[in-house]
Formats: C-alpha cells, structure tokens, sequence
C-alpha cells in the first residue's frame, strides 16, 4: 500500500473579527491523500472549503495541527521551504483562472516552467503538448481576452499541470466550462492521475462529477466527514 502524498492531523483555523466572536473555519481536519486518487470535497459556500485547500497547499498556515508532504514536516519549515516545495509538488486550478494576460495561452504554461529550472525548449514541449490534450493545439499563440472563458480555463489547468506536480488542488476547475468541455477536461485529469500517480483534491458542486472520483468527502462543520 503506498504511503499518503499529503497528510493533514488536527488542522484548526480561526478568523478573529475586532469587537465579535472569532469564526471557527476548520476544527480539527484529517486528511491523508494517496498517489494515484482523486478526492472530491464538497461543502456550502463560506463552509471553509477554500481555506482547507490553501493550508494543504501551503498558501496559508493553521492555528494547531500537523501537515506533511511525501513524509516531510512542512509546518515547522521557513516561507523559503514551503516556495520551493509549492511550486514544485503541488499545482492549483482555481475557478478564476488568473492567467497573465501580456501573455500567449502557451507562454502562461511556460513560465511557470522557467521558474522552476526547465529549459526553454522543453517548457514549449511540455506546454505544447499539454494543450494539445485539452483540445488547444489551434489557439497557444492567443492571449486570455482572445480566449473564450472555457479555454481560458483549460490553459489555467495546463499551467497546474506543467511541473508535473505530485498533488493537484482544484477549486471548481470545471465551473465555468460547458458541460462537453468539462467532460473532455475530466478525462484527461483521470487520466493523468492514473498514468502518473498525481493525486487530486478537486472542490466541486458537481455531485455528477463527484461519484466519479475515488472518495467524496464533505467539510461538514470544521471537519471532513465521508460524503
């Protein structure tokens, strides 16, 4: 049995508001996420979904709890550590792709390449072919507001994928695609995560979408519970 690519234990995260009772987002989080699995969370909106997902993706800290990467401690580490460790383990797709947009479909692949040490030449190779799989091969040389929502949101998944990231963290990656699109988009995140051993959570309100995944879970008042 292969051992968790990511491991949360008793994550908890407070909001403090000035003048009014702090705001108990996460009480107490278990997690472990292994290669190869995709895990659908689902929750209500302001349910602390995306908060969940920023701690496991090092973008934020919790208040008590442990967090390891492939059996690394990651809370104890420096802001330089847990840089490095993003950008090279982990990949985001958020619902709002927040592409450059001064750049090409192709480049937004690309640079997030460079700024991990590939060569330029294999960050056109890997970015070329990335949006050949989701159906891009015609429009790499266009720009985001050339780009209709959906494709913006395909190259947004290119760009996650490019440094070939051990876990995926989606954010309702398929929110604003139609639902062919979506389909298309699916099947090749399933595929990658089996041909790869890449391990996904994937946020979604798409129940349909959920029971297609390995587990679904359900954040369900500050804790994960099976859905």
């Amino acid at each position: 049995m292969s051992d968790p690519l990511l491991t949360l234990r008793g994550i908890t995260k407070t909001y403090e508001k000035p003048g009014a009772p702090g705001v108990h987002v996460l009480r107490g989080v278990d997690l472990d996420l292994k290669p190869a699995e995709m895990v659908a969370l689902v929750a209500p909106s302001g349910a602390g979904k995306s908060t969940l997902l920023h701690i496991a993706g090092l973008l934020d800290v919790p208040d008590q709890g442990s967090l390891s990467l492939s059996g690394q401690d990651m809370i104890g580490q420096g802001d330089r550590r847990r840089t490095v460790a993003r950008r090279r383990e982990i990949g985001f797709i958020y619902q709002f792709h927040h592409l450059l947009p001064e750049f090409s479909a192709l480049e937004n692949v690309v640079l997030p390449q460079l700024a991990n040490g590939i060569s330029r030449r294999e960050a056109d190779k890997r970015a070329g072919d990335l949006l050949m799989q989701v159906g891009l091969s015609a429009r790499t040389g266009h720009r985001p507001a050339e780009l209709s929502g959906g494709e913006q949101q395909r190259v947004a998944f290119c760009r996650a994928l490019a440094n070939r990231p051990k876990i995926l963290l989606a954010d309702e990656p398929t929110g604003n695609l139609d639902p062919e699109t979506s389909e298309a988009v699916f099947e090749v995140l399933t595929g990658l995560v089996r041909d790869t051993g890449l391990a996904a959570i994937i946020a979604t309100h798409n129940m349909a979408l959920a029971a297609r995944m390995d587990r679904v879970l359900r954040l369900e008042g500050g804790v994960l519970v099976p859905a």
